[in-house]
């Protein structure tokens, strides 16, 4: 297991809304995988600039932390719909002393449950979403555009074989099912 599975400038991923998550996890130990983490929670301060700039041109920011993994994430996504870059980040509270300074402000704090398993140059996250439900996400994380499509097909074949189609896949970001469940 290595780091190479969150390499990369652009992040094919397709999200899946769980029927049962205890299924799709026995469907999950009869296929070859390693395991990154399991049940670790994230918690996710999305910023943006007080016009709500980065929103409207379709780029999200967020910094993220890992517990108890350890992990410390400073993560940006879009414009482009498979446009995803992470780094790791050694200071949280200097990271989020800077954006202030920056003028970017806190739009929402949001958290999950998360365990990452690897198949094959795959990655699978299973994510429990309080109020909201449990969903998997399989992706991959490349620097070369040219193979989105064929990355994409392989995620949908890959998806298949624990019973997953089309009519549970989710277009919607976490931080877009958040925003609508505490506005209702």
């Amino acid at each position: 297991m290595t780091d190479t599975h969150f390499q990369g400038k652009y992040e094919v991923e397709l999200k899946y809304r769980l029927h049962s998550k205890s299924e799709f996890l026995n469907t999950l130990r009869h296929i070859p995988h390693e395991v990154m983490h399991q049940d670790n929670i994230e918690t996710d301060w999305y910023f943006d600039r007080p016009d709500g700039s980065l929103h409207a041109e379709n780029k999200s920011l967020c910094i993220r932390t890992v517990e108890p993994s350890n992990i410390q994430l400073w993560i940006v996504k879009g414009p482009e719909p498979d446009r995803c870059e992470a780094t790791n980040i050694a200071d949280f509270s200097a990271a989020l002393s800077m954006l202030d300074t920056m003028g970017f402000d806190v739009v929402l704090k949001a958290q999950k449950t998360r365990s990452i398993y690897f198949v094959e140059q795959f990655h699978i996250t299973v994510d429990s979403l309080e109020g909201i439900g449990d969903f998997a996400e399989f992706a991959i994380m490349t620097d070369d555009a040219s193979k989105l499509a064929i990355y994409r097909t392989q995620l949908q074949a890959l998806a298949k074989q624990f019973g997953l189609t089309d009519a549970a896949l989710q277009t919607k970001s976490y931080k877009q099912m958040f925003v609508e469940s505490r506005a209702s």
